[in-house]
């Protein structure tokens, strides 16, 4: 593969994005990225916080994308990467709580789950998830890989990429992320 190759590849895949409601009802990807974007301003307004979960190279995501949130716009996010409490929940609750057990004891209803996993099939990531419904969360998942993942149907928001390797997944989720935090970013400088 040459880089121009690549490129041309990551431009078709980010050019296929889609994104879904509940019950997979299709949306326009610019209104899909502006109900996120009101979704944090409502939540912000509130004083609540946004998630952020991942595996691996999502939860580099999750990480990331939470402090330039948090930092850039004044959000309260929040993520479950601390290793004691990682290991300390898969050690004593199994892999597949590791963040739902930690999410259902701060969540609370209005907050924003944002779930993050490229093949869409994380047990972890599903358990957060379904945590987050019962408590009353909103949820938004970023997923690729198969069409037919599992938490491709499970947000109230849902972005899908049809990327077919690791690295198309991550470089476009990355790239869907950061304007997701530059499109809120830019709205509350817009609105004050």
């Amino acid at each position: 593969m040459t880089w121009s190759r690549y490129q041309t590849e990551l431009l078709q895949t980010l050019a296929a994005i889609s994104a879904t409601g509940v019950n997979r009802d299709k949306l326009d990807i610019d209104e899909a990225f502006s109900c996120l974007v009101y979704w944090v301003h409502a939540c912000t307004a509130k004083r609540r916080r946004v998630y952020f979960v991942g595996n691996g190279a999502s939860a580099s995501m999750a990480s990331h994308f939470a402090a330039d949130l948090g930092k850039v716009s004044g959000v309260a996010t929040e993520i479950f990467s601390d290793a004691a409490l990682i290991t300390a929940t898969c050690n004593d609750m199994g892999y597949e709580e590791s963040f739902a057990y930690p999410l259902r004891q701060r969540m609370i209803p209005g907050e924003i789950l944002i779930a993050i996993s490229s093949s869409g099939n994380s047990p972890n990531v599903v358990y957060a998830i379904e945590a987050a419904r019962e408590i009353g969360g909103q949820v938004v998942t970023f997923s690729a890989m198969s069409s037919e993942n599992r938490i491709r149907s499970m947000g109230d928001l849902n972005f899908y990429i049809p990327a077919e390797t690791y690295g198309m997944a991550e470089s476009s989720h990355a790239a869907m992320l950061h304007f997701f935090v530059d499109r809120f970013t830019t709205s509350r400088i817009s609105s004050k």
